[in-house]
């Protein structure tokens, strides 16, 4: 497993690569701009040609952007799904400009509680995105989540779906927050519960669609749909399921970050490579 963090970019897009370095981390996620905020100006050339000469010169350690935590691709609100379309086409557009593969997303909210048609909206929704964006050469790498309140994704079933769904799938894959399906019920903490969990996701899903990991632990309980994510250990899942995790063969060569508090991801990260065997 290709372990990293997320990166804070305050203090520039090209400067994730030295606070990678710093924490030790070999992939990366970070926001491309602001995640509380609808629109900021357009990339400069300026800032586009110094995050890639950074990232060559990084060695390209594989990049996650995470979009927005404002758009919601299943809202049944027209006015709001509208904006929420515009605003992915730039996080895709920011991607391409960038050279960066990959943009994650949580599936949305389905605020009516209708989830069938919530997928169906974000669905549809994809598709509007790409082509208001240009079509631009990125992944869209959807997030399993907690299921706090009306989030969807929070089922294998819900992930499933999307991707029968949208009309290439190839363009699109999943990633898995350990903390998020830990807390939407399934118990990975066990070593029943964790076979079970991956014979699960592979019937439904599908192993060759994982693409990412989000490594947290969980401040709620098991099945508490609750997003609250914990030091790696320090939480209701516990230090031992993330050892059969970043030593699970299946696993070799997929990124996975983690989502810990900033000023702590480098003892984090020593703690998992103190797993690795």
């Amino acid at each position: 497993m290709i372990l990293g963090a997320h990166a804070s970019i305050a203090g520039g897009l090209s400067k994730v690569f030295e606070t990678a370095a710093a924490d030790g981390s070999d992939c990366i996620q970070i926001f491309s701009k602001p995640s509380q905020r609808w629109a900021v100006p357009a990339l400069t050339a300026l800032e586009i040609s110094a995050f890639r000469e950074a990232r060559q010169a990084a060695g390209e350690p594989p990049v996650l952007v995470h979009d927005s935590y404002l758009i919601n691709l299943a809202s049944p609100d027209s006015q709001k799904l509208e904006r929420s379309i515009s605003a992915y086409a730039d996080e895709l557009k920011r991607c391409a400009d960038l050279g960066i593969e990959d943009l994650n997303m949580h599936p949305g909210s389905a605020t009516d509680g209708d989830e069938v048609a919530g997928l169906q909206r974000c669905a549809d929704a994809f598709l509007e995105s790409y082509l208001l964006a240009g079509d631009p050469p990125v992944r869209t790498v959807i997030e399993a989540t907690a299921g706090q309140g009306t989030n969807l994704g929070y089922r294998f079933e819900h992930l499933r779906d999307l991707l029968a769904r949208v009309w290439d799938p190839s363009r699109f894959a999943i990633c898995i927050d350990t903390c998020h399906i830990f807390a939407a019920g399934y118990d990975w903490s066990t070593p029943e519960g964790y076979s079970k969990t991956w014979n699960d996701f592979e019937r439904i899903v599908g192993l060759d669609q994982l693409a990412w990991f989000h490594l947290n632990d969980s401040k709620k309980s098991l099945s508490s749909r609750v997003d609250r994510h914990a030091e790696i250990g320090e939480g209701e899942i516990g230090l031992e399921p993330f050892r059969w995790l970043v030593n699970d063969e299946r696993f070799a060569q997929i990124p996975a970050v983690l989502e810990t508090p900033g000023d702590r991801m480098k003892e984090n990260l020593e703690r998992l490579r103190s797993l690795l065997t």
